[in-house]
């Protein structure tokens, strides 16, 4: 139980409401623009489900921030969606869409609940996990069921429990490096199917850009993100091992945005730091040192990509500030 009452939200809950206003607020206009196109029955009731669950954390949210007096973020309205413009995504990629961000909402709340100290946010954030795996898991089924979710490799199991006997387990840049390990080849996949979707997307993006700079930018993250499945697919291909098949065929021909360049960019910017996340996660647990040097060297691509979007976003006047610490120099001299 806590002792202190009516605790003011911490910096860490703070931040965390804040970043999922944004990303919620984004949902809504996205999902809305699915649900205005999406044909398939079944995947019109996830699509909807999500929308719902979007809904329902924006009012907690608003509430939160309405008892701490903090100012409700802009975020995304009607103005960043346009739902008369024509489908630019298949409704299979609309389902992949779904599963591929429960899997971030996963993660999010997950980091969320344990940086949160007040008894009703952590409640908040163990009810969003729950949400989130329902989610997950009805996106999975109906993948599954309609034959378009790719399993990853399987294995084959040795006779017995093995030790690593040698030093050469760690190597790879010389001779004969030993096959990817089932802990690399699980963060390989997970990256690939996060970069399958994230080119899609920003190849759908690419053609409908209003602005030259905007347009140019998914240009170049597509061909980043085809530069980073090819050397992830190689590295199965050296040992035999199958990989996920691209989504570029699930985007239209449509040249007709159905959102707003700020809101594509800063999709595509929440895209862009989770690639960095999971390529830092899938590096702290590399055993090959050829394998752990690609992860670092794409870990560098994108974030300078990152930077770059988020350059774009300050130009623009596109980027709001997150809650941040006082300033206290700028007090002192009497600055606001």
């Amino acid at each position: 139980m806590e002792t202190v009452h009516n605790p003011k939200l911490a910096s860490t809950e703070l931040a965390n409401l804040w970043t999922q206003y944004m990303g919620d607020s984004m949902s809504v206009c996205v999902l809305n623009y699915m649900l205005q196109k999406v044909e398939d029955k079944d995947i019109r009731s996830i699509l909807e489900f999500s929308l719902s669950l979007s809904k329902q954390h924006l009012v907690t949210i608003r509430t939160f921030f309405n008892e701490e007096k903090y100012p409700i973020p802009y975020g995304f309205t009607k103005q960043d969606v346009n739902l008369d413009a024509p489908r630019l995504f298949s409704d299979n990629l609309f389902l992949r869409y779904i599963h591929i961000m429960a899997a971030h909402g996963l993660t999010g709340y997950a980091v969320a609940f344990t940086t949160s100290v007040r008894a009703d946010v952590r409640k908040y954030y163990s009810d969003c996990n729950v949400e989130s795996m329902e989610l997950f898991n009805r996106s999975l089924d109906l993948l599954l069921s309609k034959g378009i979710y790719t399993r990853p490799p399987y294995l084959h199991p040795p006779e017995m429990a093995q030790y690593v006997k040698k030093q050469g387990f760690l190597t790879g840049w010389f001779g004969n490096r030993r096959p990817l390990n089932g802990i690399e080849i699980s963060n390989i996949i997970f990256n690939m199917n996060k970069m399958i979707l994230g080119k899609a997307m920003v190849l759908g993006f690419s053609q409908v850009a209003q602005t030259q700079d905007v347009r140019e930018y998914f240009m170049r993250g597509t061909q980043l993100s085809s530069k980073h499945l090819e050397i992830f697919s190689s590295l199965l291909q050296e040992d035999n091992l199958h990989s996920p098949p691209s989504w570029d065929d699930e985007v239209t021909n449509s040249t007709v945005s159905p959102f707003s360049d700020k809101l594509m960019m800063f999709h595509t910017g929440f895209y862009t730091q989770t690639a960095v996340a999971f390529y830092g996660a899938a590096l702290a647990v590399c055993m090959r040192r050829d394998l752990a040097a690609q992860y670092s060297r794409l870990t560098s691509e994108m974030e300078q990509f990152g930077e770059d979007g988020a350059n774009i976003l300050i130009n623009n006047g596109w980027m709001e500030q997150p809650p941040t610490a006082d300033d206290r120099i700028s007090l002192a001299s009497g600055k606001k």
